[in-house]
């Protein structure tokens, strides 16, 4: 067995341990953040397209999500559904804008289309404004499996999440995700091989924003919550944070950073602001000492002893 197939077997045996041992909530919300920074670091980190709108998709499927649950009376699965193809869409739309840019424009141009979200979510009547929706009920899966479990629930987060990684691990390794990588490294080059661009960066837009959207639509209804913080531009920093900080351009680095960031919010809160300053102090120390993230440099090393 490789080395790395191995290294997959002991991770998901520990995923599937974990409830057992430590607090479903926590671990639950560490794999939402995990999937939605390995949903922009497809984006970033294999199609060299720097996003600071991407909570825009995962604050507003998780509106949607926890008001199909909540209101509409879906099951936690269409809830889910329903969330995930309102980033979709939005996804079509904002990068239809988006992908014209290049660089800091781009960048520049989804800050700005985050931003007109950001303001619906504060207009629009399901929102509920600075409240959010509240309570949001977690279901019967399939009208069969009770969610109110946090076990459960866990478990059901942990299926969509798998089913993420394992959608951004295939695209990565097969021809699209080939040109993608052309695209970063080069696109040029890539334009004059023959390759519309513009269309296959517009595809992992608009997929990056679907998988961000199921990440926030599964937080929404593991959390219960849904407010303005999930699709403010504070949430799109963070996730460009995580994405850094554990190794930009690598499968597990994302999930890596996410689940640093949030450990340190959760066992950090009482310090207050001080949060903010220990997670910027890391940051800085990371990028000193780990210029290519966490797994990102460790893979770098363990490359140049083979």
């Amino acid at each position: 067995m490789k080395k790395s197939a191995l290294l997959y077997v002991v991770l998901l045996l520990a995923l599937i341990a974990a409830p057992f041992v430590g607090y479903p909530i926590f671990l639950m919300t560490c794999l939402c953040f995990a999937l939605f920074a390995s949903a922009f670091n497809l984006l970033i980190g294999y199609t060299g397209l720097l996003s600071f709108g991407h909570a825009m998709f995962f604050g507003f499927a998780a509106y949607v999500s926890g008001h199909a649950a909540k209101v509409w009376g879906l099951t936690p699965e269409l809830a889910v559904l329903a969330g995930t193809l309102s980033a979709t869409v939005i996804g079509i739309f904002t990068g239809w804008l988006a992908v014209r840019r290049q660089g800091i424009y781009f960048a520049m141009v989804t800050l700005a289309l985050a931003q007109m979200i950001y303001f619906v979510c504060v207009q629009a009547p399901f929102t509920y404004a600075e409240d959010g929706i509240q309570s949001i009920p977690r279901g019967k899966l399939f009208g069969l499996i009770d969610l109110s479990n946090d076990r459960t629930m866990y478990f059901f987060v942990l299926a969509i999440a798998l089913a993420g990684f394992a959608l951004i691990r295939r695209v990565i390794h097969s021809p699209f995700g080939q040109v993608l990588k052309s695209i970063r490294e080069n696109e040029a080059r890539a334009l004059s091989l023959g390759y519309n661009v513009d269309r296959y960066k517009l595809m992992a837009y608009v997929l990056s924003a679907t998988l961000a959207g199921l990440a926030g639509a599964a937080k929404s209804l593991a959390l219960g919550l849904a407010t303005l913080t999930d699709v403010s531009w504070q949430m799109s920093g963070e996730v460009v944070l995580m994405t850094l900080l554990g190794g930009m351009g690598t499968i597990l680095g994302p999930a890596l950073g996410a689940s640093i960031i949030i450990t340190m919010q959760n066992y950090l809160a009482d310090l207050g602001s001080w949060v903010t300053i220990i997670m910027g102090l890391t940051f800085v120390v990371c990028v000193l000492v780990f210029r290519r993230g966490i797994v990102g440099e460790i893979e770098h090393r363990l490359a140049r002893k083979s």
